[in-house]
């Protein structure tokens, strides 16, 4: 064995020892950096991804909001029709009560136009339209309105004793209140002046 070429192959394992170690620290900070681009990209991925979510539930809210305001639209929009149907409505009431009076009017005309008037009844009640309770009651102002009152001492005050005009509810709300008339007391004032 030759160990005069032992000294250079030292030196060439030294150098490649080196030359290790500086790719293994250059590889360490190349690591380090990564490391450190790494945590910042995941940093960014979660702010996004709660911008994202904020975005979902704003969208979520906002489509709520549109789909109520669509709803309050088409009832308001109902409502509306429902009422000027419902002028319709008393007309022909009040003229079959006045037919209906008629001893010369011929039944079979009688029946035919009592059988559209319970057509009338039917679609308002498919439409959640129902006339509002009023005689006996006791006056409620959100779906009653006073337009006259009578003495009554047999009655509790404010009982519906007349209805001027039906009134009519579409499903939990008053389409249109009733005209009724109101029992009142009759107070007698028994604090006469005794000094005349």
């Amino acid at each position: 064995m030759n160990y005069s070429s032992f000294p250079r192959l030292w030196e060439e394992l030294e150098k490649d020892e080196k030359q290790i170690n500086d790719n293994s620290d250059s590889l360490r900070e190349e690591l380090e950096k990564t490391k450190i681009e790494l945590e910042e990209t995941k940093k960014k991925a979660e702010t996004n991804l709660n911008k994202l979510k904020y975005m979902m539930a704003d969208f979520d809210n906002y489509r709520k909001q549109i789909e109520k305001q669509m709803d309050s639209t088409i009832e308001s929009n109902k409502s509306n029709l429902l009422s000027l149907f419902l002028t319709v409505h008393d007309d022909y009431q009040r003229a079959f009560n006045i037919i209906k009076k008629n001893k010369d009017l011929d039944k079979v005309v009688l029946n035919g136009l009592e059988g559209i008037l319970k057509k009338l009844d039917n679609i308002l009640k498919s439409e959640g339209i129902t006339p509002i309770e009023t005689i006996g009651k006791i006056l409620d102002p959100s779906k009653h309105d006073v337009i006259s009152f009578s003495y009554n001492d047999d009655l509790p005050e404010n009982t519906i004793t007349n209805e001027i005009r039906i009134g009519y509810m579409l499903n939990d709300k008053v389409l249109r209140p009733s005209l009724v008339e109101i029992s009142k007391k009759n107070i007698m004032n028994n604090n006469i002046d005794e000094s005349n």
